[in-house]
């Protein structure tokens, strides 16, 4: 995906999330090796670069998370509204799409890799 419309789609997340302040989110997160987290809570602020949501905890207690719009892009964490379950967002990248960026990204990798492996330090 372009540079220019990824940053559009982040603008438009947070556009979609500032007028969604204190209202009642259900949060699904991917935090890697397999651990989902879902929580419920309510969005509190909506920043530059991420939006902070306020939980609830055991026995009455609260805990703030914080998460980055980059996640919702990237399909790391999924908004629900709390009381229809319905998703906030859509998914913005298919499995074609997604595939094809890791693959790459890959790349760039291997070729940096193969780069360094000079005798420089001769």
């Amino acid at each position: 995906m372009e540079l220019e419309k990824q940053a559009n789609l982040v603008g438009d997340i947070r556009a979609e999330l500032m007028d969604r302040i204190n209202t009642r989110l259900k949060v699904r997160a991917n935090m890697g090796r397999s651990k989902i987290v879902e929580c419920e809570g309510t969005l509190m602020q909506a920043h530059p670069a991420l939006f902070v949501v306020e939980v609830d905890r055991k026995r009455g207690r609260k805990a703030r998370q914080s998460y980055q719009y980059v996640d919702i892009l990237t399909g790391m964490v999924e908004l629900f509204d709390a009381e229809t379950k319905e998703p906030i967002f859509g998914k913005f990248m298919d499995d074609e799409t997604e595939e094809n960026a890791a693959a790459s990204a890959l790349e760039v990798l291997l070729s940096d890799d193969l780069e360094d492996d000079g005798d420089d330090d001769l």
